[in-house]
Order: structure tokens, then C-alpha cells, then sequence
């Protein structure tokens, strides 16, 4: 398993947040700010987690996989969903994200070079967004929102950040 970036997650409300992020200069989607809008984002104490990006052709999904298929490999494998509120706080964490090979914002597939944060949907309607990407096009850093549905299949190269439990 490759090697966990420690972060701390919550301490700081939306506008906390949304001020960090500009202060680095990332930019949001409408998804993405949709996400930041929720009670998920309510001030609340901050902990300490490990988070650990896999591919999911290193969960041994080399066909691709659904959503819940990803989680369900991740969780076989002792990783955990990350807290929903983790994407903006790991998007401040990694501010030198290597750039992603293509300019292509919106294509409706997942995004090269983009790193999804497991976490829990926060909504069962399909066109709430899901959860959060990291993502750097053309040296801008972006936190951006995501819309599929269960039967939306990831590439065995689409990567995601999970939360590794402390001591594993």
C-alpha cells in the first residue's frame, strides 16, 4: 500500500474553507460548490486522518468497476470512505498535484489525472453530485464536484483517495 498523507479534516466552516481555497487560487465547479453548500460542511471538530490513493486496477478491478464496486474493494482491502467533508481539506494539502495530461474539464467520463475522494454520497439523487475530484489543468489547481450513477464503470486508471486506518 503506498505511503499515507496525514491531514486534518474539519476545524473550519464553509466560508473558511471557500477562503483557503481562493487564497490558493483553486476553483470550484458549480458541483463543487454545490457540495460546500451542504450541513455536511457545519462546523465541526477536526481529526486527524491517513489518506492513501489507489487506482482502481490496484484493488484488483482491472476490468473497471461501479462505485459501489470501487468501495466495496477498498473496504475488502481495510480502507475506509474518507469523512465527506475531506475534499477541500486534501485539495489544500496538495497544492503541487501533478498536472493532468489533457485541458478537458467536462467530457462525461472521469477526468485524467484526477484523484476522486471516497466519501459517502451525501445525496441518493443521481443528479447531486457524489463527491469531490482533485484535479490541475494547465498549472490551475481545481476542486471540482462529480455527477454518475451506479452504473457509471471506472477505468482500472481512474485513482481515489481513501482514509487508511491508523496502524495499518
Amino acid at each position: 500500500m503506498p505511503a499515507a498523507l496525514r491531514l486534518s479534516v474539519g476545524g473550519l466552516d464553509r466560508e473558511g474553507l471557500r477562503s483557503g481555497l481562493s487564497t490558493q487560487g483553486v476553483l470550484l465547479n458549480a458541483f463543487a460548490e454545490l457540495l460546500l453548500d451542504h450541513a455536511v460542511f457545519d462546523v465541526r471538530e477536526p481529526e486527524d486522518i491517513r489518506v492513501v490513493q489507489c487506482t482502481v486496477g490496484e484493488l484488483g478491478l482491472g476490468g473497471g468497476a461501479t462505485l459501489p464496486e470501487v468501495f466495496a474493494s477498498a473496504q475488502g482491502q481495510g480502507l475506509a470512505l474518507c469523512p465527506p467533508d475531506t475534499g477541500p481539506y486534501l485539495r489544500l494539502a496538495m497544492p503541487s498535484q501533478a498536472n493532468a495530461p489533457d485541458s478537458i474539464l467536462s467530457a462525461g467520463r472521469s477526468p485524467a489525472g484526477a484523484i476522486k475522494v471516497a466519501s459517502a454520497p451525501l445525496s441518493d439523487d443521481v443528479a447531486f453530485p457524489k463527491g469531490f475530484y482533485l484535479r490541475v489543468v494547465d498549472g490551475q489547481q481545481w476542486l471540482r464536484g462529480y455527477r454518475c450513477d451506479d452504473e457509471y464503470r471506472f477505468s482500472p486508471d481512474d485513482r481515489f483517495a481513501f482514509r487508511r486506518q491508523f496502524g495499518s
